[in-house]
């Protein structure tokens, strides 16, 4: 199954300059999903970060794994137009290599487990296969403020 940047845009809350999953490649309903993140140049953040060597932040890369797996988490849930998903830990962050413009990202998340309004999933970022970034990440489904 794939999505495109549309599909996306009416499961996730995020919108530019802060969508950062361009792509749904692959899914597997509660247990796993792919995304792809485009770095371009354009990227506002590479303004200062960082002049004449552009890298993209590694928090940055850790929010692209979670609006992937927020779209795992939030596609199924029939009012998702009604939740959104927020962090609740980041857990063992390893940053492995730059990611710099050009660059595509790979973003690969598998649910360890989900319980009630939590989920934890384990998330990969890859360059040209080379592992970029991991992280445990355990977010919490909360509904809108109104």
């Amino acid at each position: 199954m794939t999505l495109d940047i549309s599909e996306i845009q009416k499961i996730l809350p995020h919108r530019p300059p802060l969508l950062l999953v361009d792509r749904i490649v692959e899914l597997e309903p509660k247990k796993r999903i792919v995304g792809l993140k485009n770095v371009s140049m354009n990227e506002p953040f590479f303004v200062g970060h960082f002049p004449g060597f552009p890298v993209m932040p590694g928090v940055l890369i850790i929010e692209a794994m979670a609006q992937t797996g927020g779209v795992l988490v939030l596609r199924d849930i029939p009012d998702h137009n009604e939740k959104l998903v927020f962090f609740a830990a980041i857990e063992d962050a390893k940053f492995r290599r730059p990611v710099v413009p050009g660059d595509q990202l790979r973003l690969e998340l598998e649910v360890l487990s989900r319980k009630s309004t939590f989920c934890r999933m384990q998330g990969k970022a890859y360059v040209d296969g080379q592992l970029a970034a991991e992280a445990i990440i355990l977010c919490k489904i909360a509904e809108k403020a109104r």
